[in-house]
């Protein structure tokens, strides 16, 4: 079938934070459907049945019907396919792994030509499903096939590689819902929580506040041992050999079974277990030997393995690992069993998403069937039971089961090590009963511990990780946030920027500011460059020495790239120019301009405020928008929007002569002679601000003259002498 039109896509632009359209990152997107403006998707025949096959998990999207499969609605009645590129891209996201995220499509002056808006988890993936988007639609509109399980794959497979792993993603989600703000720091699982000095960071499980000598204790499994022994904690007897004929002595010795493992490994490689003889041991030993720097062979403890989460000295969760087992059908051989018996489980996998780990025929796996004269290409009988793997399958939640004491015994360990986040490996017949009378024993501490087994455990319920995580690093009640004053306007910014950073200075607070005057550390000049934009704003967040940020968001900087932060405690609007538009990113109006700079005012936390201009009509109409108190502004008491906002015992500030008045209903305080040699423009908001942070009247006063005198001083010092007329 021929297309009546083509979809082209004209630009992409990237909005890296809170923005115009949404309060997270999102594409904004330009295009340009042609002669598909007269084809609504009822028109064109076979279209919504052919999306609905390629893409069934279309019915979850609810769309303006405010009900489960209202999109699907809306497509059978006819929709456009700007609005269908919206769903279509955010459904190949979902696929692929990402949460569903929002979306949004409107017409713009020009006919056909529209802009989509879709959440951008990642930049990269969200950009390649708008382009799949794009091919899979204009095939189910040409009747042509699309191989939409290679786009998913690949979809997923960018995931794996570009996206959060799951153990940090919980982490970041738990911080999310509390409120606390995150900066993914590479294209790892590095992530900060929290702003400036009041960040945390993560690494996986492995947090700010992870030793690097616990961490170097955890792989030696000997000093381990070592510590834990004196402490009354239950380990393995055993010790670190240097030979294979040590590691036979030493087996003597404690006595058969034993275990026989790398020193300094993890993850379970080159471990051997349950060994009965000299040369199973020596034979182990050369292979544990190839997964560390060092050999230990210690005493066999019979049980469960078992894998418990220690997160700030508090047991948070529990998995138990299960034998792994064939069932012979006298047909196929002890390999193919594995792939049809164990490894077609979909809980297991090679992804970071899989509970369970694949079955191979490892070293120790090896050693287990030669025992009972078996190799990979044996066929077993029909109705044999056979174990092919003691260690691996840690996923059954059991963390209502542990026992009390054994619960102190695992934060214990942790702390002897001095690990904040440990996963402890112990074996036991019961974790329901002490360890003391089955003879259990911890056998070892790990640092930076998965925490997919917690999350989604092959048998019982999830465990909360990431939640504890997070109350570990930022304790409830605190949000990892510093104040954030941000400042926006068509113009007057840089000069209220300047005096907010110096009122904020002279509290003796580190301030960063990221400002047309340049980027500041506290008091060290870091760039002399105008820099108020995405990317110097987000150095100052960064910055582990700064007590409070001072950001000047420049409204064109809003319009391409959005906020760097997420919240702020105090937004500043300055003004709003009609003329002062941006037609190259389509502000090209009034209304859109104000849609830009509004967003400052969006993002202004509950207990923070606004700080608006009521001189200008136009940023009136913001203070219904914010969360937090609105404090006014203007050169006179008598305009009519701050008689009214006193009226109703709320704050603004305005000028009266020369002074400044600092209003809260019927309460006046007047801080004299202020406007005497500044800009009020700069003045009465940066007063705001100021007086909005909790600052006393004298101390904004005396803050904002000292200012100025340092200023005239600083003119009047670089202004030349006048020369003195020759005389004849």
């Amino acid at each position: 079938m021929q297309a009546p039109g083509d979809i082209r896509i004209l630009e992409i632009r990237s909005l890296r934070g809170p923005n115009r359209w949404a309060y997270m990152p999102v594409l904004e997107v330009l295009i340009d459907i042609g002669a598909l403006e007269d084809y609504p998707s009822n028109k064109l025949p076979g279209f919504p049945e052919r999306l609905r096959a390629w893409l069934p998990g279309l019915i979850e999207h609810r769309c303006s019907y405010e009900e489960r499969g209202g999109f699907l609605r809306r497509l059978d009645e006819g929709t456009w396919p700007g609005h269908i590129l919206e769903h279509v891209t955010l459904e190949l996201q979902t696929m692929a792994g990402l949460p569903s995220g929002y979306g949004r499509a409107r017409e713009t002056s020009r006919v056909g030509v529209y802009e989509v808006v879709v959440q951008a988890w990642h930049e990269e993936i969200a950009r390649f499903a708008l382009l799949q988007a794009r091919e899979l639609m204009m095939a189910a509109i040409e009747d042509r096939p699309y191989d939409i399980d290679q786009t998913a794959k690949t979809l997923r497979r960018m995931v794996d590689k570009l996206w959060l792993g799951p153990s940090t993603g919980c982490i970041v989600a738990a911080a999310d819902y509390r409120g606390i703000p995150f900066i993914r720091l590479n294209e790892g699982n590095l992530v900060q929580l929290g702003y400036g000095a009041l960040q945390r960071r993560i690494w996986t499980a492995e947090t700010t506040r992870t030793s690097a000598i616990a961490e170097g204790i955890s792989r030696d499994k000997d000093l381990t041992k070592q510590l834990l022994a004196p402490l009354g904690i239950p380990v393995p007897e055993g010790e670190f050999v240097r030979s294979a004929q040590q590691a036979s002595d030493v087996a003597d010795t404690i006595g058969y079974p034993v275990v026989v493992k790398p020193y300094d490994g993890n993850h379970g490689r080159g471990v051997f277990t349950n060994l009965v003889t000299a040369e199973e041991v020596q034979t182990a030993y050369a292979a544990a030997l190839e997964e560390g720097s060092g050999v230990i062979v210690e005493r066999f403890i019979p049980g469960y393995e078992h894998r418990l989460l220690v997160v700030g000295g508090k047991l948070v969760a529990a998995a138990r690992g299960d034998l792994a087992f064939v069932i012979g059908d006298g047909q196929h051989t002890i390999d193919q069993l594995i792939d049809l018996q164990l490894n077609a489980d979909p809980r297991r996998g090679v992804t970071e998403d899989s509970p369970l780990n694949l079955v191979r025929l490892d070293s120790a796996a090896r050693i287990e069937l030669a025992r009972q004269g078996l190799d990979a290409d044996s066929v077993l009988p029909d109705g044999r039971k056979l174990l092919i793997q003691r260690n691996g399958n840690v996923a059954i939640d059991c963390t209502d089961e542990v026992h009390p004491s054994t619960a102190e015994l695992v934060s214990l360990a942790a702390r002897a090590v001095g690990l904040d986040i440990a996963g402890i490996d112990l074996v036991a017949e019961d974790i329901a009963r002490p360890l003391s009378v089955q003879g259990g024993a911890i056998v070892e501490v790990n640092a930076g511990p998965g925490l997919l087994m917690h999350l989604r455990p092959s048998e019982g319920k999830a465990r909360p990780v990431g939640a504890a995580i997070v109350d570990h690093l930022i304790p409830v009640g605190e949000s990892g946030r510093i104040p954030i004053v941000g400042i926006t306007g068509s113009r007057g910014t840089t000069g209220v920027a300047r005096l907010v950073s110096h009122l904020m200075r002279s509290t003796g607070r580190r301030i960063g500011s990221a400002t047309c005057d340049g980027l500041m550390a506290d008091t060290r000049l870091v760039r002399s460059e105008p820099s108020a934009d995405w990317d110097c704003a987000l150095k100052v967040l960064l910055n582990r020495s700064i007590d409070l940020a001072v950001i000047e968001n420049g409204a064109r900087s809003i319009a391409q790239d959005g906020l760097a932060y997420d919240r702020c405690m105090v937004g500043v609007v300055t003004s709003l120019d009609p003329e002062a538009l941006f037609d190259d990113l389509r502000i090209d109006t009034p209304k859109r301009l104000f849609g830009v700079l509004r967003t400052q005012v969006d993002v202004v936390l509950r207990e923070g405020a606004s700080i608006l201009n009521a001189d200008d009509q136009q940023l009136v109409e913001m203070a219904e928008l914010s969360d937090g108190q609105v404090i006014f502004y203007g050169m006179d008491s008598a305009n009519p929007v701050i008689v009214a906002h006193l009226e109703h015992g709320r704050r603004a500030v305005y000028a009266r002569g020369r002074d400044v008045v600092l209003a809260l209903g019927r309460e006046e305080t007047v801080l004299e002679a202020l406007l005497d040699s500044g800009d009020p423009q700069s003045i009465l908001p940066a007063a705001g601000v100021a007086w909005s942070m909790g600052f006393a009247p004298e101390l904004i006063r005396s803050g904002l003259a000292a200012l100025q005198t340092q200023s005239a001083v600083q003119r009047t010092a670089t202004t030349p002498a006048l020369a003195e007329e020759p005389t004849f």
